[in-house]
């Protein structure tokens, strides 16, 4: 706050208002989270308070219970498939958007970016009957196809953000220079796009991690993801062990965002901002 020694008194107060609102807005967002994760260590079968003893039980069933744990692993190879395909997607679809006479860039990037807009439920139909006439529902290829389509405009966004700020006279002076294109792209531009990339991948990830509604209309019985498992234990039977699971979602949501921003620093850095 050394900035802050020769501001005014108004200054001051606005700065101390703004902090002050900044917290309270975040322990808003926050406070449901504040309130799940003590519940997934009580001891009793039930959600209460105050809590009736300490217990690592739910966690125990979580990592040792073979219906969540087939969930989990679900959940890991569909997100890391669909994670790899949406990445190799929409890079080259941002490096494509990127060239400066791509016709049509705005009606492609709308398109591109649809299902972000477009309310989850609406795709979720709109996959199940396609998928349904070519035979891909009750399969992983069709959850992970399913998955990549929702992921993929992450990773258009998040490296399209990173070209903004590239050179293409890099590239120019690589290839005048007798440099092939595969050998300007993994030298020169995929060095400085590659945070972005892997931001980009993060998203997808963690968009494919948590998504419900399409494996709902998608996924069978052996495909039988995460969020899927306990969406289905809401509605079926309530268990503290649903809180142990969102409480490590939380943690590896948390750990996915300190990478990113890890990542926008590092990025922020190779482009010379820092």
């Amino acid at each position: 706050m050394s900035h802050l020694a020769y501001a005014s008194p108004i200054e001051k107060t606005w700065y101390v208002v703004h902090r002050i609102i900044c917290g309270a807005v975040l322990l808003f967002l926050v406070a449901p989270l504040l309130a799940v994760i003590p519940l997934s260590f009580n001891s009793v079968p039930f959600f209460t308070y105050p809590m009736s003893g300490f217990s690592f039980r739910w966690y125990e069933e979580f990592f040792f219970s073979s219906r969540w744990q087939s969930g989990l692993m679900n959940s890991m190879l569909v997100g890391i498939a669909s994670t790899l395909l949406a990445t190799v997607l929409g890079t080259l679809a941002a490096l494509g958007l990127s060239r400066p006479n791509f016709p049509f860039r705005t009606i492609v990037l709308s398109i591109l970016i649809s299902p972000m807009i477009v309310p989850t439920i609406i795709t979720g139909v709109a996959v199940y009957f396609l998928y349904a006439y070519v035979g891909l529902v009750n399969s992983y290829t069709g959850l992970i196809l399913a998955h990549t389509t929702v992921a993929t405009p992450f990773v258009v966004i998040t490296v399209s953000a990173t070209l903004v700020g590239f050179d293409n006279s890099l590239a120019r002076a690589a290839a005048g220079l007798g440099a092939p294109p595969l050998t300007v792209f993994f030298k020169v531009i995929f060095p400085l796009i590659f945070p972005g990339m892997v931001a980009g991948a993060l998203f997808a990830f963690a968009t494919s991690f948590d998504e419900v509604i399409i494996a709902l209309f998608v996924a069978g019985p052996q495909q039988r993801t995460l969020p899927l498992v306990m969406f289905t234990g809401i509605r079926e039977q309530i268990s503290p062990t649903i809180l142990a699971t969102a409480t490590v979602l939380v943690m590896f949501a948390v750990a996915l965002l300190t990478a990113v921003e890890l990542l926008r620093r590092r990025s922020e850095r190779l482009r010379g901002i820092l």
